[in-house]
């Protein structure tokens, strides 16, 4: 890998203000952002990436290019928490495993939406580094299958006898077996992330260039300066979670490094295969390797609640996010790069 792809990417301001978060959640600092404001700043780089996904959308053409590439995302989001639980079942009850496997197979819309901001800084003229606004799409689309094929796992693996003793918080016997599926699919398409995602996409789409102009000001010119009060909240969030680390144990702990690469490499495998160019294959890589801890921590409370978030949200968020938006991104896209030359 191109050792100043890397330094490139941790002097970016964004990695840095989230650097920033870590040192002071470290030091002890009373540095914090109110509540209300990291779910503000949430939802507004959300709305910003769905309507300029949308209006790129509106832009291109959707051929049969673009549809392989969306049923290729769902797929990935299904597909990664099968071999995520058997692995994790190695160390796991069905529980937790069928959590983490979920959270391993939903993406985080934060490491996406920081990997766009990593393209963007490269300043390539090559318009094979621009991503298409169907990536969005991508992301929106890999949100849930993960969800639900996570739950699937730990209803099917459900074994009473086994498992409810080393349930912090275990279902009723005669509740086992049981799903509400209705509130488990509401959650899992419905939940406050994807409406803004996917609405501001829809709305992206809908309006024409002289609607984009008039909100441009508002959605793109902040964008950047948002993502850098965002990733300082991030930054203060991961380091705080650091020591619960301890009761992960080393395993877990490797799980969530490589599994990031690992599953990354499947989206950069697959991006080849259909011969995208290298933002969208960047993308598709950052999506497949990443993993939730917004969505899917609210859908497995619903769910599986026996399943202990402090496993799979640490995992994510301390050990996982870390890696992918420091180390991660210009990894993927050294390989990438190595594969399309």
């Amino acid at each position: 890998m191109d050792v100043s792809l890397l330094l490139d990417n941790l002097r970016t301001p964004a990695i840095l203000f989230f650097g920033l978060g870590v040192f002071a959640a470290v030091v002890r600092s009373d540095l914090a952002l109110p509540q209300p404001i990291p779910k503000f700043l949430s939802v507004y780089l959300l709305m910003a990436i769905g309507l300029h996904g949308g209006v790129e959308l509106m832009r291109s053409e959707i051929d049969t290019s673009v549809v392989l590439i969306l049923l290729a995302a769902v797929g990935l989001s299904a597909a990664t928490p099968l071999w995520s639980f058997f692995v994790l079942r190695l160390k796991l009850d069905v529980p937790n495993a069928a959590a983490m496997a979920a959270t391993y197979g939903s993406i985080s819309a934060v490491t996406f939406i920081t990997a766009t901001n990593f393209l963007d800084s490269l300043n390539s003229t090559d318009p094979a580094y621009t991503p298409g606004g169907y990536m969005v799409a991508a992301m929106a689309l890999m949100e849930s299958p993960a969800i639900v094929v996570g739950v699937l796992l730990a209803r099917y693996f459900a074994s009473p006898a086994k498992d409810s003793d080393s349930s912090s918080d275990p279902l009723p016997q005669e509740d086992r077996g049981k799903i509400d599926w209705g509130e488990l699919l509401r959650e899992a398409f419905f939940n406050g992330a994807v409406i803004v995602l996917v609405g501001s996409l829809l709305i992206g789409i809908a309006i024409d260039e002289k609607g984009w102009d008039s909100i441009q000001p508002f959605v793109y010119t902040p964008f950047k300066g948002v993502l850098c009060l965002f990733l300082l909240d991030m930054g203060l969030v991961a380091a705080r979670r650091l020591s619960d680390l301890r009761r992960c144990g080393p395993s877990l702990i490797a799980f969530a490094i490589l599994s990031a690469p690992l599953h990354a490499s499947l989206g950069i495998a697959v991006a080849w295969l259909l011969g995208v160019g290298q933002g969208d294959a960047l993308l598709l890589a950052v999506l497949a390797g990443s993993a939730s801890y917004i969505a899917v921590p609210a859908a497995m409370r619903l769910a599986v609640p026996e399943a202990n978030p402090g496993l799979y949200v640490t995992m994510s968020l301390a050990v996982t996010f870390p890696f992918n938006i420091t180390v991660g991104i210009p990894l993927y896209l050294a390989i990438i790069e190595a594969l399309w030359a």
